[in-house]
């Protein structure tokens, strides 16, 4: 199968100034990015709130995105492994792109709807397609710290995203945020088109690629990578029950709005921070697979212990122990899967890994809700606290035989 030529000579060369321009490239393009898409995150139910829309229908609108996102991940990784990351992941920036602008005119729930879906459809292009290349970029012996820089960038802008779309909508307007999404993916298309390398010509393939429902035949049966799915899947329902529903059991534990903002800042900082030194452990370790368990136990606890929270410092040092359990646990997985595939079947692999994420965090916000309207929050965590522990026991049981 074709691969990009200069990826693989600077992921062989003992020469790191290429894996490291490369890494900055493309941090600095994903930290733009996200930073761009997650600014609309408070703005765009408040902007629909003022046209009228219920909040049922702004959940539908939200729910869509992931929906598209999660259903596209996974072929839209098969594309870019056949067809090349840098043209893929540039397909998905001009896609959001340019429904920002499209934010400027829609006016209906069926308008806003379409945008999200097709904003979905753009995150599926771009997300899975810059981790493959990432790992075709590292060398096999800084995969760890590979994926710790570039999800230390993914978070940090998730976080900064959502208080600096909500701050310029407050000074400025929705319009200017929307346009500034617009302008500011551009710029970070620019940055992708010019500085990272791309397929400059193709390596002569010995025979033709395998057909897709063969790669991922291959996939399925391939139990360091389904093992990898699964606790990621586990992880994020949690994390979805996390991002839904804290600020609601936190009201209802007395908690002000600016305490709750507190809460998601602490774990997103633990989370974004923690990786960077999670990222050189696991280049350390014998078993990248060990320090996952110990993270998704953490998490596990973790949410034992929001669900028991009835005060400030309860909240605070859950959501710490959250951060910190995610970046460890998730900056191994994304070596492992990298680890587990062949070079070009990355993009496949990443696109199914981020299927799990979007629709783990889908089905939580979709699911989770009427459970704690039956059983309470505090029940309700403790339920999911022991889900994520039995999806935590299959990747144990998926990679009881490797040796990663």
């Amino acid at each position: 199968m074709p691969l990009d030529t200069d990826l693989a000579v600077g992921a062989a060369s003992k020469e790191p100034r290429p894996f490291l321009k490369w890494m900055i490239v493309c941090c600095v393009v994903t930290f733009g990015c996200y930073l761009a898409v997650f600014m609309r995150l408070p703005v765009v139910p408040l902007y629909a709130r003022g046209l009228g829309i219920s909040v049922a229908e702004i959940g539908l609108i939200n729910a869509a995105f992931f929906l598209m996102a999660g259903l596209l991940a996974l072929p839209l990784g098969l594309a870019a492994d056949r067809c090349g990351s840098k043209p893929v992941a540039a397909a998905g920036v001009v896609l959001m792109a340019l429904m920002a602008f499209l934010l400027l005119i829609s006016r209906s729930f069926t308008a806003l709807t379409g945008v999200y879906l097709a904003f979905g459809a753009g995150i599926a292009a771009f997300g899975p397609t810059m981790m493959a290349l990432v790992s075709r970029i590292a060398p096999p012996t800084h995969l760890g710290r590979a994926y710790g820089w570039y999800t230390t960038a993914l978070f940090g802008a998730m976080s900064l995203g959502p208080a600096l779309g909500g701050h310029m909508a407050g000074r400025l307007g929705f319009k200017a945020v929307f346009m500034t999404i617009g302008l500011l993916l551009l710029v970070n298309l620019s940055g992708l088109l010019l500085f990272l390398p791309g397929r400059r010509r193709a390596a002569r393939a010995s025979s033709a690629p395998p057909a897709i429902g063969e790669t991922l035949r291959a996939l399925m049966r391939n139990r360091s990578v389904m093992g990898c799915w699964l606790v990621t899947l586990g992880a994020c329902l949690g994390l979805g029950m996390f991002m839904s529903f804290i600020p609601l059991h936190a009201r209802e534990r007395g908690l002000e709005a600016g305490q709750i903002g507190m809460i998601f800042f602490t774990q997103g900082l633990a989370n974004g921070l923690s990786r960077i030194p999670f990222g050189f452990l696991s280049d350390k370790v014998e078993r990248r697979s060990s320090l996952v368990i110990m993270g998704m136990a953490g998490f596990a606890l973790s949410l034992l212990g929001l669900g028991a929270a009835a005060q400030m410092s309860h909240f605070i040092l859950g959501a710490l122990l959250s951060g910190l359990s995610l970046g460890l646990a998730f900056t191994s997985v994304g070596a492992l899967i990298a680890e587990a595939v062949s070079a070009d079947s990355r993009g496949v692999a990443m696109g199914g890994y981020n299927t799990c994420i979007y629709w783990g965090m889908m089905i939580s916000s979709l699911s989770m809700g009427a459970v704690i309207e039956s059983l309470g929050f505090a029940l309700s965590f403790y339920l999911i606290a022991f889900v994520n522990l039995g999806f935590s026991g299959l990747f144990v049981v998926m990679l009881k035989s490797e040796k990663i």
